[in-house]
């Protein structure tokens, strides 16, 4: 299992919650962006910077990841494109994007995004706060217990 983050948009606390429990439980951990960042050091972690303009972190991971990952992402489109790869998503924000919930949510995303296009709908998730800090964690501690159990059986795709 590796856990992948989209550096775009990805808060510090987010971050922070996902470097430690990659220590916790020894999985590699790569963080993916168009520009550099410190990241904790460590064997297990690793920033990987790519050039390019628009979309080409989400092209990076969208193109490497494998089957059983966990990426975070705040990114809709990169999420589907990672539920078909077989691997899970998740925002900062906990919510979980999966093979029974990933058409929906990308339907929802290309609603709101016409609506704030015409004018109809403004902002966004708004503040990042405790409350959605302990929303992500309940729902990463959930991700990465399924994908260990699922790895431990031998698994090799997410159902």
């Amino acid at each position: 299992m590796i856990i992948w983050i989209d550096n775009d948009g990805c808060p510090r606390i987010v971050r922070e919650l996902v470097f430690k429990a990659a220590i916790r439980i020894q999985c590699r951990l790569l963080v993916v962006g168009n520009s550099w960042m410190q990241i904790p050091k460590s064997p297990l972690f690793e920033m990987i910077v790519v050039p390019g303009g628009f979309d080409a972190a989400d092209d990076y991971i969208a193109t490497h990841v494998e089957p059983m990952n966990l990426v975070i992402t705040a990114d809709v489109p990169l999420a589907a494109r990672i539920v078909e790869k077989k691997s899970l998503a998740l925002s900062p924000h906990g919510e979980i994007f999966d093979a029974n919930n990933i058409a929906d949510k990308l339907s929802m995303r290309n609603l709101m995004q016409e609506m704030r296009s015409a004018g109809e709908v403004r902002g966004g998730h708004g503040i990042f706060d405790a409350n959605n800090k302990q929303k992500f964690a309940n729902a990463f501690d959930r991700l990465v217990s399924q994908l260990v159990i699922s790895a431990a059986r031998g698994d090799r795709i997410i159902r």
